[in-house]
Order: structure tokens, then sequence, then C-alpha cells
């Protein structure tokens, strides 16, 4: 009988593979680690990855770039909210002057701003 090498290379797939008593194990090594969050944006885009795309998501598990990508998609969704927030108030008038004649006012202004904000960046960023 032939002696098995205790690794191998299928050049088809590219794969490297360890020999574990008579079978060959693919051999895969997690990805670097990632600390940064994924936060709201990337849990909610991965959601909508699962249901409208899941040969997309099944991709960027098995190449571990899954966290990755939705980490960049979070921070980008965070940096594009902020701007949005930023410039309707500036649009809308709602400075710190009116939080102090009339916080009630400022509140229900910035809550209608976040809102705006918030379905602006589902619409282009999470849910396309």
């Amino acid at each position: 009988m032939n002696e098995l090498k205790p690794r191998t290379h299928d050049e088809d797939t590219g794969i490297d593979y360890i020999l574990v008593g008579d079978y060959y194990i693919p051999a895969i090594e997690l990805p670097e680690d990632d600390d940064r969050p994924i936060g709201k944006w990337g849990w909610m885009h991965r959601a909508y990855l699962e249901e409208t795309n899941p040969l997309l998501l099944n991709h960027l598990t098995l190449t571990g770039k899954l966290h990755t990508y939705l980490a960049d998609l979070n921070e980008q969704a965070q940096d594009r909210y902020r701007l949005i927030v930023r410039q309707m108030m500036e649009g809308e008038g709602v400075t710190e002057d009116l939080k102090r004649r009339s916080q009630w006012e400022w509140v229900k202004a910035m809550s209608s701003i976040s809102s705006l904000a918030e379905e602006i960046i589902m619409r282009e960023m999470i849910y396309s």
C-alpha cells in the first residue's frame, strides 16, 4: 500500500489538506482578528444579505472577509449618518440657540432629522 502524505494540495481548488487518521481534512485557518465592531448598520446589512443574497454571505464567510466587510460598512454608514444629520440641522436651523430657547422643539426637530437620516442610510447603504 502507498504511504499517505501528511499534507497535500489540491490544484483544482487551491486548498491544502492535512492527514488526520485515514482522512484528509481541509487546512483552514481563521483570518486575523479584526477588533472593529460590526455595529447596528453591519448587523442590519448582514440580516439583509441572509434574506436576499445568501450566496454572497456564504462567500464572505468562507473567505474570512465577512467581519471586515460589515465593519467597513458600519463605519461608512456612521460617517454618512453624521454628515446627513449635520447638513439637515444646518438646513432646518436646528442650533444650540434653539436648544437653549426651547428644548422640546429641539428634541422634536432632532428626532425627525435622525429618523430621516436613518431612512436615507438604510435605503442607500443597507438595503442595496
